[in-house]
């Protein structure tokens, strides 16, 4: 054997004897993969990463296994080595086969969490509503909290935005007219009416208060066949108004545009040579045709003359279609204003009109008292409960309220500020112009700043006309209510912050004359929504306040027949100009009932003044109803005459004092 030759099988038999070292490595490397603990202090052991990063057509292990295989065949160490050339063999395809695993699942992962990333990194770019993007010369912006509040600021857009329909006027409104005319069955003054038979009555509050008790006073008359004489208007009372009836209402247009309807005369005739004397009673509220003759008739039959007091609300709010029409004929076109006032009314509409093309009219009720008697809390903290508090004790017999729980059933008037996020968030901008009927606003201009901000073309009958223009009304509570009702009654769109006398008046009214837009506050759903509004986007807010006063509007068959004051919704003196186009109404989700939306004549309980069988709903008690209620014990049988004690078809509920009852009439 040569030298070279030898050279070259020791080679070979030094790496043969390697191999169990090799092998030895190869066990500790797998071991370690599947080990959470591998020490990194040992360094016998070959880290995986070394095994995968061999190449595919020579790698330390092929020549190794190369090796052992040639050996193999040679016979040197046979059994032995072979055993471990075949553990090896599996073990470099165990690694192979991962190692391409590798290589295809890698890539992909890295494309997935590319994706992945992209999307990320888009959603976290900042997002732009396009009914959002408002200048901050375009905007008044409203803020509430610290700094650091995670919501955004609450921005009120200057313009009013496009609601898609015209905020001037009602839909459908067109189809429908106000029809007050007397069936040819209803019986005529000259026909009914018993000769020396008077009935007097002492019309009570302020002057939509007792707006209500003079048309009242005219339907009693009727069911009791008595000749009406021309009624005392309180001077007494909160308001504190000396004036006479024929001071404030056309006393000629009363008596004679109901002449057909009843006697009405100005004072009671001498009877030979004598003057009655009349007999005063009072009838308890709600009264019904069949309480006025089992509790008044009686009475009236003896003493020829009897004067009711504090007549306001004193006959039920439901009877036949007939009275009711009547009630439509003396609210709506006997009772007018004097000329000296319709003159002055007329001034200022005109000077609104010179303007702007339209106008909104708001009935603010937000005075100290009104407040105090409410009970709410409006947000002025200590001060305001102390203040208020002070005026409360006047009422020695109310108890103390919940704010929340009042403001919670819409009980509560809405402050200045929440009537211009409501008005702005129906679609009236900053340019409408607005004419203001309020008394003394409880906080001033402090108070009255949030809604001129977001109105500032604000007017009141003290702004657009003169002290001496105003003069010959001024000294007159009555006389001055009586120009804001006629600005109100002729604005494009009436709202008001709460539901009281005058609000219930006009709206009835504005719907019998073409179903003007009137707005009343759903107080009970917007109250939540004015107390979460700076966690909210403006037009979140919008379309929530839209949504809610659907239903409270002024639209056409909005109310539910036989819900509500009859002056506020004066149904039956409502009817279709024709029955064809009026089919394409649609009905609101809140009509139950059947109704007659014919326009025809319902001969049901016409002129015999029963309860027509939709009586048995109650109305709803709000805050502003306060001035209807009566005291039960004055009513079980005391000053009554037969003695009667007690009539199923009386409606009784308890009487607050009489101040309240004054404070809440307008």
């Amino acid at each position: 054997m040569t030298t070279a030759s030898q050279n070259e099988e020791e080679n070979q038999h030094q790496q043969i004897q390697n191999e169990p070292l090799l092998h030895s490595h190869n066990q500790q490397t797998v071991q370690c993969s599947s080990s959470s603990s591998c020490a990194d202090t040992n360094t016998n052991t070959i880290p995986l990463s070394i095994h995968l990063s061999f190449t595919d057509t020579e790698t330390k292990t092929e020549i190794v296994m190369k090796k052992k295989k040639r050996l193999s065949n040679s016979g040197s160490n046979g059994h032995h080595h072979h055993h471990n050339g075949v553990v090896l063999a599996s073990l470099m395809y165990h690694f192979r086969r991962k190692r391409r695993l590798h290589r295809h699942v890698f890539p992909l992962l890295s494309v997935i969490s590319g994706c992945f990333l992209l999307l990320f990194a888009a959603f976290s770019l900042p997002l732009h509503h396009h009914d959002n993007l408002h200048s901050v010369n375009n905007a008044v912006e409203l803020r509430s909290g610290s700094d650091s509040d995670p919501f955004p600021a609450f921005s009120v857009p200057a313009s009013g935005g496009s609601l898609g329909r015209d905020l001037w006027r009602t839909s459908f409104s067109e189809l429908y007219r106000g029809c007050s005319n007397a069936s040819d069955k209803f019986a005529r003054a000259n026909v009914k009416t018993i000769p020396n038979r008077y009935l007097l009555i002492d019309a009570s509050g302020g002057l939509n208060q007792q707006r209500t008790g003079i048309t009242d006073a005219v339907v009693a008359a009727y069911i009791l066949n008595a000749t009406l004489v021309v009624p005392q208007l309180d001077q007494k009372s909160f308001w504190k108004d000396t004036s006479e009836f024929a001071e404030i209402f056309d006393v000629d247009q009363f008596i004679s545009f109901l002449s057909k309807d009843v006697k009405i005369v100005k004072e009671i005739p001498p009877n030979g040579g004598k003057v009655l004397s009349p007999y005063t009673m009072r009838v308890p509220r709600k009264c019904n045709p069949k309480c006025y003759q089992s509790r008044v008739l009686p009475v009236l039959i003896k003493k020829h003359a009897v004067r009711l007091s504090k007549f306001d609300y004193r006959l039920s709010n439901k009877l036949g279609t007939q009275l009711q029409r009547l009630r439509c004929r003396i609210n709506y076109h006997a009772l007018t204003f004097t000329d000296s006032i319709v003159e002055m009314g007329k001034k200022l509409v005109g000077r609104m009109r010179m303007k702007s093309k339209h106008f909104i009219a708001l009935h603010l009720r937000f005075e100290p008292d009104m407040l105090a008697f409410s009970g709410c809390d409006y947000g002025g903290g200590e001060k305001e409960r102390i203040e208020l508090g002070e005026i409360r004790k006047r009422w020695k017999t109310l108890h103390t309220r919940n704010p929340d729980k009042v403001r919670r059933h819409g009980r509560c008037p809405l402050t200045p500020e929440e009537v211009g996020l409501m008005l702005r968030a129906l679609g009236f901008g900053s340019d409408v112009h607005l004419y203001v009927a309020s008394g003394e606003v409880y906080g001033g201009e402090e108070t009255l700043a949030p809604l001129k901000a977001l109105f500032p073309n604000f007017h009141s009958k003290e702004t657009i006309a003169s002290k001496e223009e105003l003069a010959p009304f001024s000294s007159f509570s009555s006389r001055m209510a009586a120009l804001d009702f006629i600005v109100c009654d002729e604005s494009d769109v009436f709202v008001t912050n709460n539901n009281g006398n005058m609000a219930r008046m006009l709206a009835g009214r504005r719907r019998y004359f073409g179903h003007k837009p009137t707005i009343r506050p759903n107080a009970k759903k917007l109250y939540r929504l004015f107390m979460n509004r700076n966690n909210m986007t403006w037009v979140e807010f919008a379309s929530k306040v839209q949504t809610f006063q659907i239903g409270f509007m002024g639209e056409p068959n909005e109310v539910k027949p036989g819900t509500g004051e009859f002056h506020e919704n004066p149904l039956s003196c409502i009817c279709e100009k024709s029955e064809k186009k009026a089919k394409v109404v649609l009905i609101p989700q809140n009509e139950t009932h059947n109704r007659n939306t014919s326009g025809k004549e319902d001969n049901t309980n016409k002129d015999t003044g029963d309860v027509t069988d939709e009586q048995s709903m109650e109305d709803e008690l709000e805050w502003s109803d306060m001035d209807y209620m009566e005291n039960v014990n004055m009513v079980q049988g005391k000053g009554f005459p037969n003695g009667t004690e007690s009539d199923p078809n009386i409606s009784l509920k308890p009487e607050l004092p009489e101040l309240a009852e004054e404070l809440f009439s307008d």
